[in-house]
């Protein structure tokens, strides 16, 4: 029997790092191993056994906020829910230390996506806006409808909802489903993004992707894609009912990612999805 991976998670104290160590305490991906546990300083559950903060037995690890620290305790890869402010940091410790590191931080800007791909320059990265299944066949759903519908005069329009705790809009999926259609149809996502309408914008023009985003309660995650023409409007949705649909996601990434080469992969490699790369 092969050894188990052994994780470190980063950001294990947020609510995807508490979902992501009770799934492995639960064998939810068999062969899985938590060593290490990080998060930012002044986090509430630091000093905890993440697997008591998620409601299982203890793992005999103390969550603590020196990254160094749990990467001394060699893990085979590091799965990361922190904060976009802290990826720059993290890639470069992470590079440095050789450890594969699976990204489901959101809301990264350009110089943190910089960092990431300098990182997977040395170390295989897995990075991704969402690592549920559903969402990444939607992604290739979305892809072959725009190509399907280009020329057509159907307008795209994408409407998200998360919980009100989000801070980030539009979500990542929302972007990345967005690259989706903007690939179908041929266009450049950045030249034809609107986020949102207020006041007289005037007609909508035909080369124009809108994204819109909704705030409240504990919504984990709804998106939905449509194309709309005179006289029907064609819909595609995903909504996510759980947290521990994206941490399984991530845990698939962490047992699939060590031993692969340095490179930057998304969860379709993953999954062995054959859509292509937005």
């Amino acid at each position: 029997m092969a050894a188990p991976r052994k994780v470190l998670i980063v950001g294990a104290g947020g609510r995807m790092g508490l979902a992501m160590a009770r799934l492995i305490s639960q064998r939810a991906v068999p062969g899985l191993e938590l060593v290490a546990a990080v998060d930012r300083a002044g986090a509430p559950l630091l000093g905890q056994d993440p697997g008591v903060a998620a409601g299982v037995p203890a793992f005999g690890v103390i969550l603590g906020a020196d990254l160094a620290a749990g990467l001394a305790a060699r893990p085979d890869v590091a799965v990361d829910f922190s904060s976009p402010s802290a990826t720059a940091a993290t890639a470069a410790q992470v590079a440095a230390a050789g450890v594969p590191w699976v990204v489901g931080t959101t809301g990264l800007g350009a110089a943190e996506q910089a960092a990431v791909a300098q990182a997977a320059q040395k170390i295989p990265v897995v990075l991704s806006a969402n690592m549920s299944l559903g969402v990444n066949l939607l992604y290739a759903l979305v892809a072959q409808a725009a190509r399907t519908l280009a020329g057509l005069r159907y307008d795209c329009e994408i409407v998200e909802r998360h919980h009100r705790r989000k801070k980030d809009a539009p979500s990542g999926t929302a972007l990345y489903l967005g690259e989706a259609a903007a690939q179908g149809f041929g266009w450049n996502l950045k030249d034809v993004a609107i986020d949102g309408r207020t006041g007289i914008p005037g007609e909508r023009p035909e080369k124009e992707i809108g994204f819109h985003a909704v705030r409240g309660g504990d919504v984990v995650g709804d998106h939905t894609v449509l194309f709309a023409a005179d006289g029907e409007c064609i819909e595609l949705s995903h909504r996510a009912t759980s947290r521990d649909t994206l941490a399984l996601g991530a845990l698939r990434a962490a047992a699939w990612l060590p031993g692969r080469a340095p490179a930057l992969y998304g969860m379709r490699d993953v999954l062995g999805l054959t859509a292509p790369a937005p």
